[in-house]
């Protein structure tokens, strides 16, 4: 997927309203490139997570086209919508979303399990990814037995899983100590520079320090470019 000419993500004056005449995104133009790591800062409540939801496939807009890595939302049915945010986007939230009965490395494979791979292929990616890390003292713990910055970088492996081309990863440091965000951060940077995937993050804080090529601020439903 890195055909010349072929951004990561392309918006191309994307509206956002759930209520008449109440606009969460007011005609929102964005470029990523393949392989960069962005951020979009903004308070709550400025439409971060509805952005992501509509460029994770997840949300449509109410106007404006979004295109990923060269296809054009609206030339796709449900299917191959679904296909290609399975396959191609990884999402990280703000609360892990981690499955409790289910052990670290059981959690890890839980994305391969819904694409339909191997069992035995699942669990040698699940375990390459912890190994890589420096993570497999973690595989046969449960959510329950990790600390939140474990849980964290857990669901930041789950979502690399399937080898996605895109990250989106809303607010992940918000419930976390300045150490652990610190160290999810240089994962982050890892994973964009080693692994060469786009990653897309929002946050809330405007002074934070992030190991991004961009960041950009969502305010009043418009998206600006701070540097």
């Amino acid at each position: 997927m890195d055909e010349e000419g072929i951004n990561a993500v392309k918006l191309i004056d994307v509206w956002k309203s759930y209520h008449p005449g109440e606009s969460v995104l007011r005609g929102i133009n964005l470029e990523v490139d393949i392989g960069s790591f962005i951020s979009i800062r903004g308070k709550s409540g400025a439409g971060k997570s509805t952005l992501l939801r509509i460029i994770g496939l997840l949300d449509p807009p109410t106007r404006g086209r979004v295109i990923l890595l060269g296809r054009d939302l609206s030339e796709m049915n449900d299917d191959e919508a679904s296909t290609l945010r399975l396959r191609h986007i990884g999402f990280i939230f703000q609360f892990f979303n981690l499955i409790p009965s289910l052990t670290v490395l059981e959690n890890i494979e839980l994305p391969m399990a819904l694409a339909g791979a191997d069992k035995s292929l699942r669990r040698k990616r699940a375990l390459e990814l912890l190994n890589r890390f420096g993570m497999q003292g973690l595989a046969d713990k449960f959510p329950s037995q990790l600390s939140g910055g474990e849980q964290q970088r857990v669901a930041i492996l789950r979502a690399l899983a399937n080898r996605p081309d895109i990250i989106l990863a809303d607010e992940p440091t918000a419930s976390l100590d300045e150490e652990n965000s610190q160290l999810l951060l240089e994962l982050f940077r890892e994973i964009n520079e080693e692994e060469l995937v786009t990653i897309i993050l929002t946050t809330v804080s405007h002074e934070e320090k992030l190991p991004t090529h961009h960041d950009y601020l969502l305010k009043n439903g418009r998206i600006h470019l701070i540097r």
